[in-house]
C-alpha cells in the first residue's frame, strides 16, 4: 500500500466522494466476477467498507499517493476475510489477486486495462438479464455500477423509494437462484440485453446533466461516466451497433452544451440565454459524427430522433433560427416510437413555439396527474403562461414548482422568476 501524503481533510472527503463515483462500479464488478452473482450483497458490503475506511482514514492519516490502489488493497483484504469466513480462500485467492493487480493499475482519466473494462461490461449485461423486469435491470445497475442510492434511483426513474428497494431486492434474488453468468452475451442474447444497457446510460447522463438535488446543478462527473461508458460500448465490436452511436450522439450533443449552462454563481441559463460561442465545438463535431454512424442500420430509436432534436439545436446559429417545425415534426415521431410523459412535455414546448401558447397548455393539463411532483410541469406551464400575460396564474404555477424537488440552483432560479412575475416585468423568451 502506497505511503500516504500530507493531511488535507477537506480535499479528502472530496476524493472519496469523486473516487466512489469512479471506482465503485469497477470495484463491484470486478469482485463480483471473482465472487459470482449469488454474492453481490457481499460485494457491494466490500467495497462499501473500503470507501468508508478512506474516508475515516484519509482526513487525519493523509491522503496516499495513490488512492486508487489503496482502496483496492482494502478491498482485497476485506474479500479475502470474507473468504476465509466461508471458507473459499484456496479457491478464490489467485483470481482476488489477479483482480487487484488490474484493478491497482486503473487510474482515473487513463485508459483501463483490458480485464478492468471486461468486467465493467459484464457486470452491465449481468444486471440487464432478460429474466429480470425492466424497471429492475436498470435500478440494479444504476446500484451496483453506478453506486446511486435508492434515493437516487427513485428521482431517477419517477418511482417510490420502497417500490424500488423491493425491486432491487428480488431482483438480487432472481440472480443468486438463476446463477446468471458474469460476461458479455453471445451475439444472439445481445439485442435483448444492450437495449437496457443503453437506458441505464442515458439516465446516468440525465442524473448529471440536470441533477434532482444538491448544491450543484450539473454532476459533470457523472455526466463524464455515462459518456465512458457508452465510449466502451462503441470499443467493442460486437455492442458497436448503431443505437450505440446515436446515443453517443444525442449525449456529445447535450455535453456541448455544458459551459453555457449555468452562470457565474451556478444558476441555470435557458437555451434562449446562453452564449453559443462557449459550446463546445469539438463535442458538436463529434455528436454530428455520431449520428452518421448511426445511420448504417435499419432500426430507428428513441436516442436516433432524440439526437435528431438536438442536433436540431446544435445547428442553429442563434436561438431565434432554431427550425422548431423541424422539432416539433421530430418530437411527434418520438411519441409514435417512445412516448411517455417527458416526452409530452418537452413536446408542448415546440407546440407552443410553432402553434402558440394556447394549444400547448392544453397539452400540459394532460400530464398533471402523469408527472406529479415532478417540478418542471409546473414550471413550463408558468412560462406559457406569464409569456401569454396571465401574471397571476403563472406566478400560482412559479409556486407549485417550488414546493417540488429541485435542486438548490433550479429553486433560485424559480424564485428568481416568481419574483419577476409578481412584479409584472415582461416574461423572457422561453
Amino acid at each position: 500500500m502506497s505511503e500516504p501524503c500530507a493531511r488535507d481533510p477537506a480535499r479528502a472527503g472530496t476524493l472519496v466522494d469523486h473516487l466512489f463515483r469512479h471506482q465503485y462500479g469497477r470495484m463491484v464488478a470486478g469482485l463480483t466476477r471473482v465472487f459470482g452473482s449469488d454474492y453481490l450483497d457481499l460485494v457491494e458490503d466490500v467495497v462499501q467498507e473500503a470507501l468508508l475506511r478512506a474516508l475515516r482514514a484519509w482526513p487525519f492519516e493523509g491522503i496516499p499517493r495513490e488512492p486508487e490502489a489503496w482502496l483496492v488493497q482494502v478491498a482485497r483484504n476485506l474479500a479475502l476475510d470474507a473468504l476465509r469466513h466461508k471458507k473459499m480462500t484456496e479457491r478464490k485467492q489467485a483470481q482476488l489477486d489477479s483482480w487487484a493487480d488490474a484493478a491497482g493499475r486503473a487510474h482515473i482519466g487513463e485508459e483501463l486495462p483490458a480485464e478492468v473494462a471486461d468486467d465493467t461490461l459484464s457486470m452491465m449485461f449481468m444486471c440487464c438479464h432478460p429474466s429480470l423486469a425492466a424497471s429492475a435491470r436498470v435500478a440494479l445497475t444504476l446500484k451496483t455500477l453506478c453506486g446511486f442510492g435508492v434515493d437516487e434511483i427513485a428521482r431517477a426513474l419517477l418511482a417510490k423509494e420502497a417500490t424500488v428497494a423491493q425491486g432491487l431486492t428480488r431482483a438480487k434474488a432472481r440472480l443468486q437462484r438463476e446463477v446468471v453468468a458474469f460476461s458479455v452475451p453471445p451475439a444472439h442474447e445481445l439485442p435483448a440485453r444492450l437495449d437496457s444497457v443503453l437506458d441505464v446510460l442515458y439516465l446516468l447522463f440525465n442524473a448529471g446533466y440536470s441533477a434532482a438535488k444538491g448544491e450543484n446543478m450539473v454532476r459533470e462527473d457523472l455526466v463524464r461516466e455515462a459518456m465512458r461508458l457508452v465510449a466502451l460500448l462503441l470499443s467493442m465490436p460486437s455492442t458497436a451497433m448503431p443505437k450505440v452511436h446515436a446515443l453517443a450522439s444525442l449525449l456529445h450533443f447535450q455535453a456541448a452544451r455544458l459551459p453555457a449552462r449555468i452562470d457565474a454563481v451556478g444558476e441555470p441559463l435557458t437555451l434562449p440565454q446562453q452564449d453559443r460561442a462557449r459550446w463546445d465545438r469539438t463535442a458538436i463535431a463529434a455528436g454530428f459524427a455520431h449520428f452518421e454512424r448511426s445511420l448504417d442500420g435499419a432500426e430507428l430509436t428513441s436516442y436516433h430522433v432524440e439526437a435528431a432534436i438536438a442536433s436540431c439545436h446544435a445547428a442553429a446559429p442563434s436561438y431565434a433560427d432554431t427550425d422548431w417545425c423541424a422539432i416539433l415534426r421530430r418530437f411527434d415521431q418520438l411519441v409514435q416510437i417512445a412516448d411517455s410523459p417527458v416526452v409530452r412535455l418537452n413536446r408542448a414546448v415546440a407546440v407552443a413555439k410553432v402553434h402558440g401558447v394556447a394549444p400547448a397548455l392544453v397539452e400540459l393539463d394532460a400530464l398533471d396527474d402523469r408527472l406529479t411532483g415532478y417540478y418542471l410541469l409546473p414550471a413550463t406551464r408558468a412560462q406559457l403562461l406569464w409569456a401569454s400575460g396571465e401574471l397571476p396564474a403563472a406566478a400560482k404555477a412559479f409556486a407549485a414548482a417550488l414546493r417540488c424537488a429541485c435542486s438548490v440552483p433550479e429553486r433560485a432560479f424559480l424564485q428568481r422568476r416568481l419574483l419577476a412575475c409578481e412584479r409584472g416585468e415582461t416574461a423572457p423568451v422561453f
